[in-house]
């Protein structure tokens, strides 16, 4: 094993593993050093995993709520958690296991243990009592997030969790509050309360999804709490008291008042804060933002020259999808390409059922920046696709430049709205029009017609509503 390499990437998430392929196709000598799992958070105990728990629980409760209006009669419908979770671990594996045969097919050499920067091109790899001094032309940083913790909420593994305890609970509990309504607090709510918990979200602002485009946002939370979960809003989660039994107490403050909510579980999910203990960055003089995060230039280049970083831990849009296009342009730039990443065209979803995808500017961020903008919004209930599926809650808005019919942003609710969106990532990252949209064909019945009309309705020309 060589200990001299082009690039060293820390991290094998979703930006790091991607990073590092990527160079070693254009011609580099890489190395990539992960203290744990291939994959990160993302493929581990993120989205993968919880993406797999959002499938299972929204079968079990569509076949446990029946389906006699299709004429399907199901008796005796049983929960079998333990299955549940070994396929979860099942699909997290075979897709932790692929990153592996990738870094062989490419020739990646993957080092087992912790770094830390010792010099501009040096760093130095701990694994238990063994260490490994490695030299490179660059480094790139990918060293993911972790949970943020909330005082007087500690996370003990048991009574108190984060969103990695929260995917792998052994059995279902009574009740189940979650500090936090982003979309980590709205999908594991799902998951829960499809399985039978009494769920209570604590969030501090007057809404779940805070970045989201509010109309959509309060669409999904009005559905929420339709299925049966419950919300205090402009509320602060400050402690938690073990009670008799398994039971907790949660002191939760709404203005001035604090009332008591009992638990039995408590899922902390209040967003995530950059991973950079142990890096060393502090010997290099690597410049922090006032929140921790990593600073880095257009180029992804830290105010050290060979040193890079990407993904959450510069926090400019802390998804998985962003971090891999992250690590591609990196590479891109250190091979002397154009790599480059449209943040404007980068989509996010909320997995929960119906689900909330959306791509570019919400309506408050097009009011501020363009001023005049048109709206279309089309209803699932008037889908053809929707009703043969019997799943007509939500719509598709689109929202388009008065002056120039540019696309700014489309907004989505609805069954495999996280499938849709991948078709408006491609008209703003191409920078199309409201009128390319409504003038494409779109096969019938499906449920992407719904976003042909909306972008039709917004100028005016929709024939199906």
């Amino acid at each position: 094993m060589s200990d001299s390499f082009d690039l060293v990437v820390v991290g094998a998430g979703p930006g790091g593993y991607v990073c590092a392929i990527r160079a070693a196709q254009l011609g580099m000598k890489v190395a990539c050093v992960e203290k744990a799992a291939l994959g990160g958070v993302c493929l581990n105990v993120g989205c993968i995993p919880s993406k797999a728990l959002l499938e299972s629980s929204y079968t079990y409760s569509k076949i446990s709520k029946g389906l006699e209006k299709q004429g399907i009669l199901v008796e005796g419908v049983k929960l079998d958690l333990a299955q549940m979770m070994k396929r979860k671990d099942d699909v997290v594996k075979g897709l932790t296991s692929g990153v592996g045969s990738l870094f062989k097919k490419n020739k990646v050499e993957h080092i087992v243990g912790t770094a830390r920067l010792t010099k501009a091109n040096t760093l130095e790899v701990t694994s238990g009592s063994e260490k490994r001094t490695v030299t490179f032309k660059n480094v790139v940083l990918a060293t993911g997030s972790t949970p943020i913790q909330v005082p007087g909420l500690t996370f003990d593994g048991t009574n108190v969790l984060d969103s990695t305890g929260a995917l792998a609970l052994t059995s279902v509990p009574e009740k189940l509050v979650i500090v936090g309504g982003g979309y980590i607090g709205v999908e594991l709510g799902s998951v829960w309360s499809r399985l039978g918990s009494d769920v209570t979200i604590v969030e501090f602002t007057d809404r779940i999804l805070p970045v989201s485009d509010v109309e959509m946002a309060l669409a999904l939370q009005k559905s929420l709490i339709k299925q049966g979960i419950k919300f205090r809003f402009g509320s602060a989660a400050q402690g938690v008291k073990q009670l008799a039994g398994n039971k907790l107490s949660v002191q939760v403050k709404t203005g001035d008042a604090v009332e008591e909510i009992e638990a039995n579980k408590v899922i902390v999910a209040v967003g995530r804060r950059p991973y950079t203990e142990g890096l060393g960055l502090d010997s290099l003089g690597i410049a922090l933002s006032k929140r921790g995060f990593i600073e880095v230039d257009s180029n992804y280049r830290t105010n050290v020259s060979s040193v890079y970083a990407i993904g959450d831990v510069i926090g400019k849009i802390m998804l998985a999808h962003n971090a891999e296009e992250e690590g591609v342009a990196v590479a891109e730039i250190l091979a002397g390409q154009h790599g480059h990443v449209n943040y404007r065209a980068c989509p996010s979803v909320v997995y929960t059922h119906p689900e909330l995808a959306s791509v570019g500017l919400t309506e408050d961020q097009a009011r501020q920046q363009y001023g005049q903008i048109k709206i279309g919004k089309f209803p699932l209930i008037a889908n053809g696709r929707a009703r043969g599926m019997d799943d007509t809650e939500g719509f598709v808005k689109v929202i388009g430049d008065v002056k120039t019919d540019r696309l700014l942003g489309v907004h989505m609710l609805g069954p495999h709205a996280s499938d849709v969106i991948a078709e408006a990532t491609v008209a703003i990252e191409f920078a199309a029009s409201v009128e390319d949209i409504g003038r494409s064909f779109h096969a019938h019945p499906t449920l992407p017609e719904a976003l042909k009309e909306a972008a039709n309705l917004a100028n005016g020309s929709s024939t199906q509503f």
